[in-house]
């Protein structure tokens, strides 16, 4: 957890330094492609102090209020982040269209290409630590704000790409075209993270190949009882919610079926951390003539 708050706090910090020189530069240029990415990089640094707030919540043990642990503290703060780059994307397109019908001289491309390129191998370094502390740690919030910043990149070296274009072209509106782009890269990214959260947020199940590992755990355990259903998972940020129900042999008693669902239960939390599972027991109650899954009736050695 300390290591998912550090690197919260490195987006941050980038963030805050290259939000103020793009600004300035845009400024200076009065460029509306370089005042776009810099509304672009302060809605990732709004991003990024949220990320960093909902990792710290999240990290709190469940209580009185949240039974279930504070792991969709992140999924809420992926949605946030994502409607805050949507209001930062309709600004750009509105400046954009202004300067389309009001063209103004792009200035000092120099200074804004500097900026661009150095913004561009920032944010791809940050970006890429990021994502891989995200996926080491499964938390939704690091890695929408990865998303942020791959974006970021790509952004930057478009409009770096557009600043050479006005240099040898003479052209303006090659910048508010350039913005509008932007803006466009801008709201496919919100809209991604805004489907993924809500998939959390409203209890889809796992993806079918997690659930497909929990199955094949439950069938290395095949052997110690009659049959295994109503599986049922969930997520909330980096945590998983597993329950299910296990019929217990005819001949084996229901107390003798805990070793045999503790080293299902450890066997599914050593491939994904910070499950939560649940197994109830049930006693096989249908007569074993008519059951389609026999089982031979052994001593119990438990």
């Amino acid at each position: 957890m300390q290591k998912k708050v550090r690197v919260a706090l490195l987006s941050v910090v980038s963030n805050t330094v290259l939000t103020a020189g793009k600004l300035i530069a845009g400024l200076t240029m009065q460029s509306v492609s370089v005042l776009s990415e810099a509304f672009h990089s302060g809605s990732d640094l709004l991003a990024a102090v949220i990320a960093f707030l909902s990792v710290r919540q999240s990290s709190k043990p469940a209580d009185e209020r949240h039974h279930f642990g504070h792991g969709k503290f992140e999924n809420m703060a992926s949605i946030t982040e994502a409607f805050l780059i949507l209001i930062a994307a309709g600004v750009i397109i509105w400046h954009a269209v202004e300067k389309i019908l009001h063209p103004t001289p792009v200035e000092a491309l120099g200074l804004g290409a500097v900026v661009m390129g150095l913004s561009a191998l920032i944010n791809f370094g940050v970006s890429h630590i990021l994502m891989k502390t995200g996926h080491e740690t499964d938390s939704p919030a690091l890695v929408a704000d990865a998303w942020h910043l791959r974006t970021d990149v790509y952004t930057s070296l478009g409009v770096f790409a557009g600043i050479g274009l006005i240099k040898v072209t003479g052209w303006p509106l090659i910048d508010p075209l350039i913005g509008i782009a932007v803006a466009l890269l801008i709201v496919k990214a919100a809209g991604d993270l805004i489907v993924d959260s809500l998939r959390i947020l409203l209890d889809v199940r796992l993806p079918p190949g997690e659930e497909e590992v929990i199955k094949e755990i439950l069938r290395r355990h095949q052997a110690d009882f009659v049959e295994f259903h109503a599986l049922r998972t969930r997520k909330a940020g980096p945590q998983r919610f597993v329950d299910l129900h296990i019929v217990a042999p005819p001949h084996r008693e229901i107390a003798r079926m805990y070793p045999v669902c503790e080293a299902i239960e450890r066997e599914i939390r050593e491939r994904f951390p910070e499950t939560s599972v649940l197994i109830h027991v049930e006693p096989c109650v249908q007569p074993c003539d008519e059951c389609r899954t026999p089982c031979e009736e052994k001593p119990d050695s438990r």
